[in-house]
């Protein structure tokens, strides 16, 4: 008898650690630094999204004129075909910067925001303690 055929004789890939996960996700766009997303945001070149969670949020603070969207809805919010979107969410073309607390988990929500067809969807590198730390606004 032969042994049951391993994950990559079926196709799938090896499993990765979250490093090379990030590392290969980062490298299929470029990511913004905390003063050109804020520029971009003043003139109404991108869409800022926050996605810490609530405990991070009332600690820390907020960037002014962010949409606060949690991680867990963030697809549904920001699909332009969607029927759950924010008004905002009008185009694929929109260009989406996505904040998490330090740009891990934002660098994974933008390439989920890719998989859907937001190809300019990007994540602040550093997050949002980048943002703070640079200076920039928070309310």
């Amino acid at each position: 008898m032969s042994a049951a055929p391993g994950p990559t004789s079926r196709g799938t890939q090896p499993p990765v650690g979250i490093d090379e996960l990030l590392e290969r996700v980062r490298a299929g766009y470029e990511r913004i630094e905390p003063q050109e997303a804020y520029e971009a945001a003043e003139a109404g070149d991108a869409l800022l999204v926050d996605i810490r969670y609530a405990a991070l949020r009332e600690r820390d603070g907020l960037i002014p004129g962010a949409h606060v969207v949690e991680r867990n809805e963030l697809e549904w919010r920001l699909d332009p075909q969607g029927s759950h979107r924010l008004p905002e969410a009008t185009s694929h073309a929109l260009r989406i910067i996505v904040i998490c607390n330090e740009g891990y988990a934002s660098s994974l929500a933008a390439q989920s925001l890719h998989q859907l067809g937001l190809r300019r969807a990007t994540d602040l590198v550093g997050g949002f303690q980048a943002w703070r730390g640079a200076g920039l606004p928070v309310e």
